[in-house]
């Protein structure tokens, strides 16, 4: 891989990455679509990283679809599909692993302390292998976005990372490989964590800038509309997850939402920006809409 990608640098083209665990869906294919916008070649890998796994968590039966999968990427203009194995990634029983700090003991990292420390480590060695220009992940795992951002730039990657947009069923639900776990039942109930995003929005959009009360707002709706098991609703400050008692006019918002629907947790964001003065309530519904 490092071999090919040195010899089409060589060549003065330019390398768009997009790293996945599989199980495609439209989500990873409009990352394809962006990365062919941007660069002259694509390579997108596919490895179910066991780094960033828990013992209790869903290794063994995470969906795995390499042949379908490669009809995808095909069919999206991929050029190079890479595809190592634990082996070429992990040659040592033991391997060291990267503390990405505080960003990873806040929101998913509370439920998940060993995910962040995972994915850096993997994302890491995967950069070096492919020597990409450009990167693009899939805003809807918001914090890994940021962790990664943060990762360029500590450890001096030349890398230019994008976050592509969220991709929506029809309810609203982000597209995630995991949806592939939700019955009918499971997946129509799921609506509710869109909802509870626009609601969030409508908040700030009506003048509200105290993050209790937005997050109070949220979990409010969340519990009123659905009956999901809810980890955790917050409004944060969308460049760097931080919590101040207020946001300011302009400032951007991340609202996030992880909950489990059925057995299978799920996570969604979408992002907003604080306007200069308060909206009319009749343009509520257009600030976040299906497809965003």
């Amino acid at each position: 891989m490092t071999a090919l990608s040195e010899n089409i640098r060589s060549k003065g083209k330019r390398i768009a990455f997009v790293p996945t665990m599989g199980a495609l869906h439209k989500g990873h294919l409009s990352l394809i679509s962006i990365a062919k916008e941007k660069a002259d070649i694509v390579v997108v890998s596919i490895y179910v990283n066991p780094l960033q796994f828990a013992p209790n968590e869903d290794f063994a039966t995470y969906p795995r679809d390499i042949e379908g999968d490669t009809v995808k990427c095909e069919n999206a203009g991929c050029d190079i599909l890479f595809v190592p194995g634990n082996t070429d990634l992990y040659p040592e029983k033991e391997s060291f692993r990267i503390d990405v700090g505080e960003m990873g003991k806040v929101l998913d990292g509370i439920t998940r302390p060993h995910f962040f420390g995972g994915v850096a480590t993997v994302v890491a060695k995967l950069f070096h292998l492919v020597r990409p220009h450009i990167a693009i992940f899939g805003q809807k795992d918001l914090q890994q976005g940021i962790v990664i951002k943060k990762l360029v730039r500590d450890f001096k990657f030349n890398i230019n990372i994008i976050l592509g947009p969220i991709i929506r069923e029809g309810n609203g639900l982000a597209m995630s490989s995991r949806n592939e776990y939700l019955s009918q039942h499971d997946r129509d109930r799921a609506g509710v964590i869109f909802t509870t995003l626009q609601h969030g929005v409508k908040t700030i959009m009506a003048g509200e800038r105290d993050r209790k009360i937005i997050n109070a707002e949220m979990i409010k709706h969340f519990r009123s509309y659905g009956d999901l098991n809810l980890d955790y609703i917050q409004a944060v400050a969308a460049l760097d997850l931080e919590t101040p008692d207020a946001f300011l006019p302009g400032e951007e918002i991340a609202l996030l939402i992880a909950a489990y629907s059925g057995k299978t947790r799920l996570i969604d964001n979408t992002i907003v920006k604080v306007p200069e003065h308060k909206l009319d309530d009749k343009t509520d519904d257009r600030f976040i809409e299906l497809g965003e």
